[in-house]
């Protein structure tokens, strides 16, 4: 029975609703916040799909990856133009300094890889963040993030 309870609470969170973050009982806040995270959703057979979002963080840290388990592989992405040519790469980390927000919308973003089932508008896929603060310590940070139909366009960029 105490086997089956994690399984039955991950269950449950969809209903209880899209939450930002979720803290251990007792542990402290977490350093970064995350706004308008969401996940394009995917067409039967196809193995990945993006996760859009803004990051702010309280102290200087990193993000130096991520998680999911409807993955095989998360990875931390940046788009770049080289001579009229869009480029896309991974990269290990990706400063988040305090008191500023990081947009992974167009520049970078988190990069879902290996999908074990389709991403379909109205679910939601957990993902979790792994940071190291500014004095060396990892933290994580667990989301539940929106899926949204494959049509949604990314938000016009500001700067």
């Amino acid at each position: 029975m105490l086997r089956r309870l994690p399984v039955l609470a991950f269950l449950l969170l969809p209903a209880l609703g899209p939450a930002p973050a979720r803290a251990a009982a007792g542990a402290a806040a977490p350093i970064v916040a995350a706004s308008d995270a969401w996940a394009r959703a995917t067409v039967e057979g196809q193995s990945g799909s993006g996760v859009y979002l803004r990051l702010s963080s309280r102290e200087d840290a990193v993000l130096v990856g991520a998680s999911s388990p409807a993955t095989d592989k998360v990875e931390i992405h940046e788009m770049r133009q080289v001579q009229d040519m869009m480029h896309m790469r991974r990269i290990e980390r990706l400063a988040l300094p305090a008191g500023k927000t990081v947009s992974l919308e167009h520049d970078f973003h988190i990069m879902l890889i290996g999908l074990r089932h389709q991403l379909k508008p109205g679910q939601t896929l957990a993902l979790t963040l792994q940071l190291l603060d500014a004095h060396g310590g990892h933290q994580t940070f667990a989301l539940e993030v929106p899926v949204r139909p494959i049509d949604t366009p990314v938000p016009v960029r500001h700067d």
